[in-house]
C-alpha cells in the first residue's frame, strides 16, 4: 500500500459519496460507503507518507584499485547510514 493506493480509495469514495445517485433498495447505502472509502484513502496516504519519511538512507561506496607490490585488484566497500537512528 502505498501514497497512490491512499490517493485512489479517496477518489473513489468521492464518487461514490458525491456522483453515483443509485437507489438499490435501502439494502446498501452508497453515500456510507464511499465516506468509509474516503477515511481508509486519508489514514492510508497518511501512513506511507510517514513511513517514507521515516526510512533511512543509506550511502554505499566501492572503491576498487591495483596494489603495485603484487598487481593484484583490491576492493574497497563501505556502508554508513544517513539519518537519525530510529528509536
Amino acid at each position: 500500500m502505498g501514497i497512490g493506493t491512499g490517493i485512489a480509495l479517496f477518489v473513489i469514495g468521492a464518487i461514490l459519496a458525491f456522483a453515483v445517485n443509485v437507489d438499490l433498495g435501502g439494502f446498501v447505502n452508497l453515500s456510507l460507503i464511499g465516506y468509509i472509502l474516503m477515511g481508509a484513502g486519508v489514514v492510508v496516504f497518511l501512513i506511507s507518507l510517514v513511513l517514507m519519511l521515516r526510512r533511512r538512507s543509506t550511502v554505499s561506496t566501492s572503491r576498487t584499485a591495483v596494489d603495485p607490490a603484487s598487481g593484484e585488484q583490491v576492493t574497497q566497500r563501505r556502508t554508513s547510514d544517513n539519518g537519525d537512528p530510529l528509536v
